[in-house]
């Protein structure tokens, strides 16, 4: 089988397979959402205020990651469950101890006596993680007016509370005074077209390279056919040996907020996010207050700044910024940097 060229870090056009971005500004509630390339798709992490998303974007999202059920966290439920109500695929929730019954009672606080079985053919499936190796998962569905149904308790290798053959997701444990989960999205293969040698073979760019990438990135059979619209089919064997795709190390994004800056939550959060592309990390404290933020078991921003800078990670974000802080956000991004630079103690 014909080898893809090795991809470094010092080339350009490198094209990774979700685009991260914060749903809300600094100073609003935690979440990011990772909209997929060349997909209809996306993955949500927290279901705080969700109003700066557009109603297109929330009907891509199949999975939705929660990190505790804080309001601030989890009041987009409603909005969420409003806009896919009469969509037919399911919407996956991913959570702490606890999620199956509020996801239950937020469904419960609402009649549903125009939902039967000729609704729409949509469902929640509620996946509560014990923090450990169970992951039990429950149905709500609408044409069963979203009474509870138990589906069982998977039980996990590791602490990859979803795989897709291009990524997983994996999950820690965070102390926030209750259990808080931090994520990371890491993509199984970074899989990129190497356009020149397209047009060497006369291929023209198009939707066939999705389902190409997609069979390199999950190691496909080289004599696998991929079709070419009206240029006919190759063996993906061929497109490989003719060095079509290049490919590198998956993009890794951690996704940490609401936590206390103690030993235990820096071991568990480095370990998760060390060498990341990417850490969005809540930090909405200034130095002054960090007795506030300890009290409240938050960061400050100059202690976030610091836990990226010993994780390594080529790039982070702030978030979640306290808004005792209004018209103060470059004194938070300043110690931010500042943290950056000094590292931690």
């Amino acid at each position: 089988m014909g080898r893809a060229e090795t991809l470094t870090s010092t080339e350009r056009g490198v094209v990774f397979l979700v685009q991260p971005r914060l749903v809300n500004e600094p100073f609003g509630d935690a979440g990011l959402l990772l909209n997929f390339r060349f997909k209809s798709r996306a993955i949500l992490f927290d279901l705080g205020d969700l109003a700066p998303l557009p109603a297109g974007t929330i009907s891509r999202i199949g999975q939705v990651f929660v990190s505790h059920m804080h309001m601030d966290h989890f009041a987009g439920f409603d909005r969420m469950l409003r806009l896919l109500l009469n969509r037919t695929a399911d919407l996956q929730v991913f959570g702490p101890p606890g999620l199956t019954d509020a996801v239950e009672a937020k469904l419960r606080s609402y009649t549903w006596n125009l939902l039967d079985e000729t609704s729409g053919d949509f469902s929640i499936i509620a996946a509560e993680w014990d923090l450990r190796d169970g992951l039990a998962r429950s149905r709500f569905k609408a044409r069963n007016k979203f009474v509870p149904e138990t589906l069982g308790v998977e039980t996990l290798a590791s602490a990859r509370l979803f795989v897709d053959p291009d990524f997983h997701v994996e999950a820690v444990e965070l102390d926030h005074g209750i259990p808080c989960l931090a994520f990371a999205f890491q993509e199984s293969m970074r899989v990129n077209v190497h356009k020149a040698r397209l047009d060497e073979l006369g291929l023209p760019v198009g939707p066939w390279l999705t389902e190409a990438k997609h069979l390199v990135r999950t190691h496909a059979d080289p004599d696998t056919i991929v079709t070419i619209s009206e240029h006919g089919d190759m063996k993906l064997g061929d497109l490989l040996s003719a060095k079509a795709f290049v490919t590198g190390p998956g993009e890794r994004i951690c996704y940490a907020t609401d936590l206390a800056f103690t030993e235990a939550n820096l071991s568990r959060l480095l370990a998760l996010a060390g060498g990341s592309d990417y850490l969005f990390i809540e930090g909405g404290f200034l130095d002054e207050d960090k007795a506030i933020a300890a009290s409240k078991r938050h960061l400050t921003a100059l202690q976030a700044g610091s836990i990226a800078a010993a994780a390594r990670v080529a790039r982070s974000v702030p978030m979640h910024f306290s808004p005792r802080y209004l018209g103060r956000e470059q004194s938070l991004l300043d110690e931010f940097q500042k943290g950056l630079s000094t590292g931690l103690a």
